[in-house]
């Protein structure tokens, strides 16, 4: 009996193997963004802070109920011949009827995902940029954006293809709407 000859990996399964055998350091995140694996350092307290003066809106005014994940890493649909993005959202937003991070390891699909959440830090043009064809790419409704560097918030929605057809963005200070499912003016004094 002879020995089954086994298919050479393509370079996109062994960038994905690569990637996925990563052991970084506590704290750190490894991203394969667009083919190429990007490994950020552990935020800082504003970081923090922002995001969880965000969730606390949402939760206490959003008009659907929203479950929230902070560490759950996404698995998106990519571009031309790279592997499929997987990219840790610093938040991500689901109706809680949906109960999506139930039973998901620590990638799980984007589907039913209502929006994702980026502060910028050390690498803001990949949230403002990058990670946006990712999210439009991958069908998520909402990227909502806080952009420290320029003290601004950003809704991006309708994606079609590689970006956001709509976007609207406002100063620290005033109040941004997010639209259905969420339906509430999302107060943004607290960042100032």
């Amino acid at each position: 009996m002879t020995a089954m000859a086994h298919e050479p990996l393509s370079q996109e399964e062994v960038l994905l193997e690569g990637f996925l055998a990563l052991d970084t350091p506590e704290g750190f995140r490894a991203e394969l963004i667009e083919g190429e694996i990007v490994v950020a350092p552990p935020p800082d307290g504003d970081h923090e802070d922002y995001i969880g003066l965000i969730v606390e809106q949402v939760h206490l005014h959003s008009r659907t109920r929203m479950q929230f994940a902070g560490t759950k890493g996404l698995i998106l649909r990519s571009g031309g011949s790279c592997p499929k993005d997987r990219v840790i959202p610093d938040g991500t937003f689901a109706p809680r009827e949906l109960r999506l991070y139930r039973g998901a390891d620590s990638w799980m699909p984007c589907d039913g995902v209502a929006m994702v959440l980026e502060v910028t830090s050390t690498k803001p043009k990949a949230d403002r940029e990058v990670k946006r064809r990712c999210y439009a790419r991958a069908g998520i409704p909402f990227y909502l954006l806080v952009d420290r560097d320029i003290a601004q918030v950003t809704v991006f929605s309708e994606p079609k293809e590689d970006d956001y057809r709509e976007h609207c963005a406002r100063p620290f200070g005033k109040p941004i709407t997010l639209p259905e499912p969420f339906a509430f003016e999302l107060d943004t004094a607290d960042l100032l």
